[in-house]
Protein backbone atom coordinates (compact mmCIF):
# COMPACT_ATOMS: atom_id res chain seq x y z
CA UNK A 1 0.00 0.00 0.00
CA UNK A 2 1.33 3.42 -1.13
CA UNK A 3 0.19 6.62 0.57
CA UNK A 4 -1.31 9.29 -1.11
CA UNK A 5 1.77 10.92 -1.61
CA UNK A 6 3.74 8.87 -2.66
CA UNK A 7 5.79 7.14 -0.20
CA UNK A 8 5.76 3.49 0.38
CA UNK A 9 5.06 2.41 4.02
CA UNK A 10 7.01 -0.25 5.61
CA UNK A 11 5.80 -3.88 6.57
CA UNK A 12 4.47 -3.51 10.41
CA UNK A 13 3.62 -6.94 11.46
CA UNK A 14 6.27 -7.57 13.89
CA UNK A 15 6.88 -3.98 15.30
CA UNK A 16 4.67 -5.79 18.44
CA UNK A 17 5.71 -7.96 21.49
CA UNK A 18 6.96 -11.57 21.91
CA UNK A 19 3.99 -12.24 23.92
CA UNK A 20 1.64 -11.07 21.39
CA UNK A 21 2.42 -14.35 19.33
CA UNK A 22 2.77 -16.33 22.33
CA UNK A 23 -0.68 -15.39 23.63
CA UNK A 24 -1.74 -16.52 20.36
CA UNK A 25 -0.15 -19.76 20.27
CA UNK A 26 -1.95 -20.41 23.49
CA UNK A 27 -5.31 -19.36 22.36
CA UNK A 28 -5.26 -21.28 19.50
CA UNK A 29 -4.24 -24.57 21.64
CA UNK A 30 -6.95 -23.92 23.87
CA UNK A 31 -9.39 -23.11 21.14
CA UNK A 32 -10.34 -19.58 22.23
CA UNK A 33 -8.19 -17.54 19.53
CA UNK A 34 -11.57 -17.28 17.20
CA UNK A 35 -14.23 -16.02 19.99
CA UNK A 36 -15.22 -12.93 18.61
CA UNK A 37 -13.88 -10.07 21.18
CA UNK A 38 -14.15 -6.32 21.45
CA UNK A 39 -10.84 -4.58 22.47
CA UNK A 40 -10.87 -1.06 23.23
CA UNK A 41 -7.89 1.49 23.49
CA UNK A 42 -8.47 4.57 26.51
CA UNK A 43 -6.31 6.31 28.77
CA UNK A 44 -6.95 5.85 32.20
CA UNK A 45 -5.75 9.18 32.99
CA UNK A 46 -4.54 12.45 31.39
CA UNK A 47 -1.15 13.60 32.24
CA UNK A 48 -0.08 14.82 35.47
CA UNK A 49 -2.19 18.89 35.42
CA UNK A 50 -3.40 18.56 31.91
CA UNK A 51 -7.15 19.47 31.22
CA UNK A 52 -7.50 17.50 27.85
CA UNK A 53 -5.58 14.91 25.24
CA UNK A 54 -5.76 15.44 21.39
CA UNK A 55 -6.16 11.69 19.41
CA UNK A 56 -3.21 11.83 16.71
CA UNK A 57 -1.91 8.81 14.91
CA UNK A 58 -5.13 7.30 13.52
CA UNK A 59 -4.14 7.72 9.75
CA UNK A 60 -0.75 6.17 10.34
CA UNK A 61 -2.04 3.51 12.08
CA UNK A 62 -4.83 2.72 9.95
CA UNK A 63 -2.31 2.38 7.05
CA UNK A 64 -0.01 0.35 9.04
CA UNK A 65 -3.15 -2.38 10.09
CA UNK A 66 -3.98 -2.49 5.86
CA UNK A 67 -0.64 -3.55 5.79
CA UNK A 68 0.32 -5.81 8.76
CA UNK A 69 1.40 -9.00 7.15
CA UNK A 70 3.89 -11.67 7.91
CA UNK A 71 5.87 -12.18 5.00
CA UNK A 72 8.81 -14.84 4.36
CA UNK A 73 11.21 -12.66 6.04
CA UNK A 74 9.06 -12.40 9.31
CA UNK A 75 8.20 -15.85 8.93
CA UNK A 76 11.93 -17.54 8.79
CA UNK A 77 12.65 -15.16 11.70
CA UNK A 78 10.33 -16.32 13.72
CA UNK A 79 10.84 -20.05 13.04
CA UNK A 80 14.44 -19.56 12.93
CA UNK A 81 14.02 -18.03 16.83
CA UNK A 82 11.29 -20.79 17.67
CA UNK A 83 9.23 -17.62 19.17
CA UNK A 84 6.18 -20.04 18.12
CA UNK A 85 5.27 -23.32 16.94
CA UNK A 86 4.39 -24.08 13.20
CA UNK A 87 0.27 -24.27 13.75
CA UNK A 88 0.84 -20.58 14.97
CA UNK A 89 2.80 -19.87 12.19
CA UNK A 90 0.82 -20.88 9.49
CA UNK A 91 -2.11 -18.66 11.24
CA UNK A 92 0.26 -15.48 10.52
CA UNK A 93 1.43 -16.70 6.85
CA UNK A 94 -2.55 -15.88 6.14
CA UNK A 95 -3.21 -13.10 8.38
CA UNK A 96 -4.91 -10.19 7.55
CA UNK A 97 -7.44 -8.15 9.84
CA UNK A 98 -10.84 -8.92 8.40
CA UNK A 99 -12.58 -7.07 11.46
CA UNK A 100 -14.34 -3.34 12.63
CA UNK A 101 -12.36 -0.69 14.10
CA UNK A 102 -14.15 2.36 15.14
CA UNK A 103 -12.70 5.43 16.99
CA UNK A 104 -12.34 9.11 17.77
CA UNK A 105 -11.76 10.81 14.47
CA UNK A 106 -8.33 11.99 14.67
CA UNK A 107 -7.84 15.74 16.07
CA UNK A 108 -10.53 14.63 18.72
CA UNK A 109 -10.27 16.00 22.26
CA UNK A 110 -10.28 13.19 24.72
CA UNK A 111 -10.71 12.68 28.18
CA UNK A 112 -9.86 9.85 31.35
CA UNK A 113 -11.57 6.72 30.03
CA UNK A 114 -12.49 7.48 26.30
CA UNK A 115 -13.11 4.93 24.38
CA UNK A 116 -10.46 5.99 21.93
CA UNK A 117 -10.50 3.11 19.71
CA UNK A 118 -12.47 -0.17 19.39
CA UNK A 119 -11.49 -3.38 17.62
CA UNK A 120 -14.35 -5.89 16.80
CA UNK A 121 -12.42 -9.19 15.56
CA UNK A 122 -11.75 -12.63 16.69
CA UNK A 123 -8.94 -12.05 20.04
CA UNK A 124 -6.44 -13.67 17.45
CA UNK A 125 -6.64 -10.68 14.94
CA UNK A 126 -7.19 -7.88 17.67
CA UNK A 127 -4.36 -9.57 19.92
CA UNK A 128 -1.68 -9.16 17.48
CA UNK A 129 -2.47 -5.85 16.92
CA UNK A 130 -1.95 -4.56 20.46
CA UNK A 131 1.26 -3.36 20.68
CA UNK A 132 1.58 -1.40 17.17
CA UNK A 133 -2.09 0.08 18.21
CA UNK A 134 -0.76 1.58 21.40
CA UNK A 135 2.49 2.55 20.06
CA UNK A 136 1.44 4.68 17.61
CA UNK A 137 -1.51 6.17 19.80
CA UNK A 138 0.56 6.74 22.89
CA UNK A 139 3.61 8.43 20.91
CA UNK A 140 1.15 10.60 18.37
CA UNK A 141 -1.26 11.70 21.07
CA UNK A 142 1.62 12.45 23.16
CA UNK A 143 3.09 15.25 20.47
CA UNK A 144 -0.49 16.35 19.46
CA UNK A 145 -1.80 17.05 22.68
CA UNK A 146 1.26 19.23 23.77
CA UNK A 147 1.23 20.98 19.95
CA UNK A 148 -2.51 21.91 20.78
CA UNK A 149 -1.25 23.38 24.01
CA UNK A 150 1.10 25.58 22.31
CA UNK A 151 -1.03 26.71 20.27
CA UNK A 152 -3.25 28.04 22.30
CA UNK A 153 -0.28 29.81 24.23
CA UNK A 154 0.77 31.27 21.04
CA UNK A 155 -2.86 33.03 20.47
CA UNK A 156 -3.02 33.14 16.69
CA UNK A 157 0.75 33.45 15.79
CA UNK A 158 2.27 30.57 13.75
CA UNK A 159 3.88 27.80 15.08
CA UNK A 160 7.06 25.94 13.15
CA UNK A 161 7.87 22.45 14.45
CA UNK A 162 11.69 21.71 14.46
CA UNK A 163 12.30 19.05 16.46
CA UNK A 164 13.76 16.19 14.33
CA UNK A 165 17.18 16.36 16.09
CA UNK A 166 15.95 15.57 19.10
CA UNK A 167 14.10 12.23 18.52
CA UNK A 168 14.19 9.06 16.50
CA UNK A 169 14.40 9.32 12.77
CA UNK A 170 11.07 7.39 12.51
CA UNK A 171 9.47 9.42 15.56
CA UNK A 172 10.52 12.93 13.57
CA UNK A 173 8.33 12.16 11.04
CA UNK A 174 5.44 11.45 13.17
CA UNK A 175 5.64 14.43 15.67
CA UNK A 176 5.69 16.37 12.82
CA UNK A 177 2.26 15.32 11.65
CA UNK A 178 1.08 14.97 14.84
CA UNK A 179 2.11 18.80 15.01
CA UNK A 180 0.75 19.81 11.75
CA UNK A 181 -2.63 18.05 12.77
CA UNK A 182 -2.53 19.84 16.31
CA UNK A 183 -2.35 23.52 14.67
CA UNK A 184 1.09 23.77 13.81
CA UNK A 185 2.25 25.63 10.07
CA UNK A 186 5.13 23.89 9.37
CA UNK A 187 7.80 21.27 9.71
CA UNK A 188 11.02 21.23 9.66
CA UNK A 189 11.20 17.39 8.58
CA UNK A 190 11.32 16.90 4.65
CA UNK A 191 10.51 13.07 5.05
CA UNK A 192 7.25 14.14 6.69
CA UNK A 193 6.77 16.70 4.01
CA UNK A 194 6.86 13.47 1.65
CA UNK A 195 4.86 10.89 3.29
CA UNK A 196 1.79 13.22 4.51
CA UNK A 197 2.04 16.34 2.17
CA UNK A 198 3.08 18.44 5.02
CA UNK A 199 4.20 22.22 4.37
CA UNK A 200 8.10 22.28 4.98
CA UNK A 201 10.49 25.44 5.93
CA UNK A 202 13.80 26.31 6.93
CA UNK A 203 17.06 28.45 5.87
CA UNK A 204 20.13 28.54 8.19
CA UNK A 205 22.11 27.58 11.05
CA UNK A 206 24.47 29.26 12.91
CA UNK A 207 27.27 26.79 11.28
CA UNK A 208 26.45 28.36 7.58
CA UNK A 209 27.32 32.12 9.14
CA UNK A 210 30.33 30.37 10.42
CA UNK A 211 31.13 29.03 7.57
CA UNK A 212 31.94 32.38 5.97
CA UNK A 213 34.66 35.24 6.72
CA UNK A 214 32.25 37.38 8.26
CA UNK A 215 28.90 37.65 8.99
CA UNK A 216 28.01 39.80 5.62
CA UNK A 217 29.09 37.40 3.31
CA UNK A 218 27.08 35.02 5.29
CA UNK A 219 24.40 37.08 4.30
CA UNK A 220 25.12 38.17 0.75
CA UNK A 221 25.43 34.54 0.04
CA UNK A 222 21.71 33.36 1.16
CA UNK A 223 19.84 36.39 0.22
CA UNK A 224 21.43 35.67 -3.31
CA UNK A 225 20.50 32.08 -3.12
CA UNK A 226 16.81 32.92 -2.11
CA UNK A 227 16.06 36.37 -2.51
CA UNK A 228 15.49 39.61 0.22
CA UNK A 229 12.13 38.05 1.46
CA UNK A 230 14.44 34.82 3.40
CA UNK A 231 14.93 34.44 7.25
CA UNK A 232 18.27 35.72 8.42
CA UNK A 233 19.25 33.69 11.53
CA UNK A 234 21.37 37.19 13.50
CA UNK A 235 22.55 36.47 17.07
CA UNK A 236 25.93 34.53 16.03
CA UNK A 237 27.46 37.28 17.03
CA UNK A 238 26.06 40.46 17.87
CA UNK A 239 22.52 41.00 17.58
CA UNK A 240 21.94 44.60 17.04
CA UNK A 241 24.97 44.37 14.12
CA UNK A 242 23.84 41.76 12.46
CA UNK A 243 20.06 43.47 11.91
CA UNK A 244 21.84 46.50 10.68
CA UNK A 245 23.65 44.43 8.18
CA UNK A 246 20.51 42.35 7.55
CA UNK A 247 18.60 45.56 6.48
CA UNK A 248 21.24 47.07 4.68
CA UNK A 249 21.59 44.43 2.83
CA UNK A 250 18.39 42.61 1.72
CA UNK A 251 16.47 46.21 2.38
CA UNK A 252 12.88 46.83 3.53
CA UNK A 253 12.18 43.51 1.91
CA UNK A 254 13.96 41.52 3.97
CA UNK A 255 11.54 38.90 5.70
CA UNK A 256 12.46 37.74 8.64
CA UNK A 257 14.76 37.76 11.26
CA UNK A 258 15.81 34.86 13.72
CA UNK A 259 16.66 35.09 17.33
CA UNK A 260 17.83 32.06 19.08
CA UNK A 261 19.30 32.89 22.51
CA UNK A 262 18.82 35.40 25.25
CA UNK A 263 16.12 37.15 27.18
CA UNK A 264 13.74 36.55 24.15
CA UNK A 265 10.97 39.33 24.80
CA UNK A 266 13.35 41.73 26.27
CA UNK A 267 15.64 40.96 22.70
CA UNK A 268 12.68 40.62 20.52
CA UNK A 269 11.30 44.20 21.63
CA UNK A 270 14.47 46.43 20.72
CA UNK A 271 14.62 44.32 17.99
CA UNK A 272 11.25 45.73 16.94
CA UNK A 273 12.36 49.28 17.85
CA UNK A 274 14.91 48.74 15.25
CA UNK A 275 13.63 47.24 12.63
CA UNK A 276 11.07 49.96 12.42
CA UNK A 277 12.99 52.79 12.95
CA UNK A 278 15.15 51.63 10.18
CA UNK A 279 12.05 51.52 7.81
CA UNK A 280 11.29 47.18 8.04
CA UNK A 281 8.52 47.57 9.60
CA UNK A 282 7.42 44.52 7.69
CA UNK A 283 9.90 42.25 8.31
CA UNK A 284 8.79 39.19 10.86
CA UNK A 285 10.54 38.38 14.24
CA UNK A 286 10.40 34.33 14.60
CA UNK A 287 12.16 33.43 17.52
CA UNK A 288 13.54 29.80 18.58
CA UNK A 289 15.57 28.18 21.61
CA UNK A 290 14.07 25.26 23.79
CA UNK A 291 10.39 27.05 23.61
CA UNK A 292 7.46 25.09 25.36
CA UNK A 293 4.34 26.39 25.61
CA UNK A 294 4.75 28.50 28.87
CA UNK A 295 7.64 30.41 27.30
CA UNK A 296 5.05 30.67 24.73
CA UNK A 297 2.80 32.10 27.04
CA UNK A 298 5.42 34.42 28.36
CA UNK A 299 6.34 35.54 24.65
CA UNK A 300 2.52 37.04 24.05
CA UNK A 301 3.61 40.31 25.41
CA UNK A 302 6.76 40.72 23.06
CA UNK A 303 6.47 41.34 19.09
CA UNK A 304 6.90 37.70 18.10
CA UNK A 305 5.57 36.89 14.73
CA UNK A 306 6.59 33.12 14.96
CA UNK A 307 7.32 30.33 16.92
CA UNK A 308 9.87 27.40 16.35
CA UNK A 309 9.04 24.74 18.50
CA UNK A 310 11.93 21.51 18.66
CA UNK A 311 12.76 19.82 21.76
CA UNK A 312 9.51 20.17 23.84
CA UNK A 313 7.15 19.56 21.00
CA UNK A 314 9.03 16.14 20.57
CA UNK A 315 9.18 14.51 23.76
CA UNK A 316 5.49 15.64 24.37
CA UNK A 317 6.72 18.81 26.89
CA UNK A 318 6.97 16.32 29.82
CA UNK A 319 4.95 13.76 29.38
CA UNK A 320 6.07 11.73 26.36
CA UNK A 321 3.54 9.23 26.19
CA UNK A 322 -0.48 9.47 26.36
CA UNK A 323 -0.43 6.40 28.74
CA UNK A 324 -3.09 4.57 26.79
CA UNK A 325 -3.80 0.72 27.13
CA UNK A 326 -5.52 -1.61 25.04
CA UNK A 327 -8.16 -3.92 27.36
CA UNK A 328 -10.66 -6.49 26.06
CA UNK A 329 -13.69 -5.63 27.17
CA UNK A 330 -16.16 -8.09 25.65
CA UNK A 331 -16.07 -11.29 24.09
CA UNK A 332 -18.34 -14.00 23.16
CA UNK A 333 -18.80 -17.43 25.51
CA UNK A 334 -19.25 -20.62 24.27
CA UNK A 335 -22.51 -20.23 23.42
CA UNK A 336 -21.59 -17.32 21.19
CA UNK A 337 -23.70 -14.72 23.64
CA UNK A 338 -21.23 -11.24 24.12
CA UNK A 339 -20.17 -11.12 27.94
CA UNK A 340 -19.00 -8.37 29.61
CA UNK A 341 -15.58 -8.98 30.99
CA UNK A 342 -13.02 -6.58 32.61
CA UNK A 343 -9.77 -6.27 34.44
CA UNK A 344 -10.73 -6.14 38.80
CA UNK A 345 -6.72 -5.02 40.06
CA UNK A 346 -8.30 -2.13 42.61
CA UNK A 347 -5.44 0.17 41.33
CA UNK A 348 -6.27 -0.45 37.62
CA UNK A 349 -10.10 -1.22 37.61
CA UNK A 350 -11.45 -1.20 33.73
CA UNK A 351 -15.35 -1.07 32.94
CA UNK A 352 -16.36 -4.13 30.67
CA UNK A 353 -18.86 -4.02 27.67
CA UNK A 354 -18.71 -2.63 24.09
CA UNK A 355 -18.66 1.14 24.65
CA UNK A 356 -20.48 4.18 22.92
CA UNK A 357 -19.32 7.23 23.34
CA UNK A 358 -21.72 11.11 23.09
CA UNK A 359 -20.18 14.49 23.76
CA UNK A 360 -22.85 16.28 25.97
CA UNK A 361 -23.42 20.27 24.56
CA UNK A 362 -25.39 22.60 26.27
CA UNK A 363 -27.08 25.19 24.14
CA UNK A 364 -24.32 27.45 23.78
CA UNK A 365 -22.65 24.30 21.81
CA UNK A 366 -19.76 23.99 24.60
CA UNK A 367 -19.34 20.65 25.77
CA UNK A 368 -20.08 19.65 29.57
CA UNK A 369 -19.87 16.22 29.56
CA UNK A 370 -18.22 12.70 27.87
CA UNK A 371 -21.06 10.55 28.20
CA UNK A 372 -20.18 6.88 27.82
CA UNK A 373 -22.55 4.20 27.20
CA UNK A 374 -21.54 0.61 28.29
CA UNK A 375 -23.78 -1.83 25.84
CA UNK A 376 -25.68 0.95 24.52
CA UNK A 377 -25.28 4.16 22.75
CA UNK A 378 -26.73 7.40 24.95
CA UNK A 379 -29.77 9.16 24.20
CA UNK A 380 -28.76 12.34 21.79
CA UNK A 381 -31.39 15.73 22.80
CA UNK A 382 -30.32 17.01 19.82
CA UNK A 383 -27.81 19.24 20.47
CA UNK A 384 -24.74 16.77 21.12
CA UNK A 385 -22.39 14.79 19.27
CA UNK A 386 -21.40 11.01 18.48
CA UNK A 387 -17.79 10.52 18.41
CA UNK A 388 -17.19 6.92 16.97
CA UNK A 389 -16.48 6.76 13.57
CA UNK A 390 -16.29 3.74 11.71
CA UNK A 391 -12.69 3.50 9.95
CA UNK A 392 -12.61 -0.34 9.27
CA UNK A 393 -15.39 -2.34 7.91
CA UNK A 394 -14.55 -5.90 7.33
CA UNK A 395 -11.10 -6.08 6.84
CA UNK A 396 -11.53 -2.88 4.25
CA UNK A 397 -10.40 0.29 4.88
CA UNK A 398 -13.23 2.95 4.78
CA UNK A 399 -12.29 6.11 2.20
CA UNK A 400 -10.81 9.93 4.16
CA UNK A 401 -8.86 8.80 6.95
CA UNK A 402 -5.47 8.34 5.59
CA UNK A 403 -2.80 10.44 3.58
CA UNK A 404 -2.67 13.81 3.15
CA UNK A 405 -6.42 14.15 2.83
CA UNK A 406 -6.50 12.56 6.28
CA UNK A 407 -4.37 15.35 7.98
CA UNK A 408 -6.09 18.38 6.44
CA UNK A 409 -9.42 16.75 8.09
CA UNK A 410 -7.93 15.69 11.56
CA UNK A 411 -6.41 19.21 11.39
CA UNK A 412 -10.04 20.51 10.68
CA UNK A 413 -11.25 18.68 13.48
CA UNK A 414 -8.81 19.49 16.12
CA UNK A 415 -10.21 23.20 15.41
CA UNK A 416 -13.32 22.56 15.52
CA UNK A 417 -12.97 20.61 18.61
CA UNK A 418 -11.27 23.25 20.54
CA UNK A 419 -14.06 26.00 19.79
CA UNK A 420 -16.02 23.51 21.20
CA UNK A 421 -14.58 22.83 24.62
CA UNK A 422 -14.92 25.21 27.50
CA UNK A 423 -12.39 27.54 28.26
CA UNK A 424 -10.79 26.43 30.74
CA UNK A 425 -9.08 24.39 28.20
CA UNK A 426 -6.75 27.77 27.37
CA UNK A 427 -5.35 27.84 30.88
CA UNK A 428 -1.90 26.26 31.26
CA UNK A 429 -1.96 25.77 35.24
CA UNK A 430 -2.58 22.33 36.52
CA UNK A 431 -6.47 21.73 36.62
CA UNK A 432 -8.92 18.76 36.60
CA UNK A 433 -9.49 17.74 32.93
CA UNK A 434 -12.21 20.46 31.43
CA UNK A 435 -15.16 17.83 31.33
CA UNK A 436 -15.74 15.05 33.19
CA UNK A 437 -16.25 11.78 32.07
CA UNK A 438 -19.59 10.13 32.68
CA UNK A 439 -20.73 6.49 32.33
CA UNK A 440 -24.10 5.15 31.53
CA UNK A 441 -24.97 1.80 31.85
CA UNK A 442 -28.19 -0.55 30.59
Amino acid sequence: MSTSAGWDSPRTSLYTDHYELTMLQAALHSGAAHRKSVFEAFARRLPDGRRYGIVAGTGRLLEGIAEFRFGGAEIDFLRRTRVVNEETLAYLAAFSFSGDIWGYAEGEAYFPNSPILIVESTFAEACVLETYILSVLNHDSAIASAASRMITAAGGRPCVEMGSRRTHEESAAAAARAAIIAGFDSTSNLEAGLRFGLKTVGTAAHSFTLLHDTEREAFEAQIAAFGPETTLLVDTYDVEAAVRTAVELAGDRLGAVRLDSGDLVAQAQWVRRLLDELGNDRTRIIVTSDLDEFAIAALQSAPVDSYGVGTSLVTGSGAPTASMVYKLVSRTDDAGQFIPVAKAAKNKTSKGGRKYALRKLNERGTATQEMVGIGHRPEDDGNDRQLLQQFIKNGELLPGWTGADGVQRARQRHADTMKELPAVVNRLQRGDPAIPTIYEED
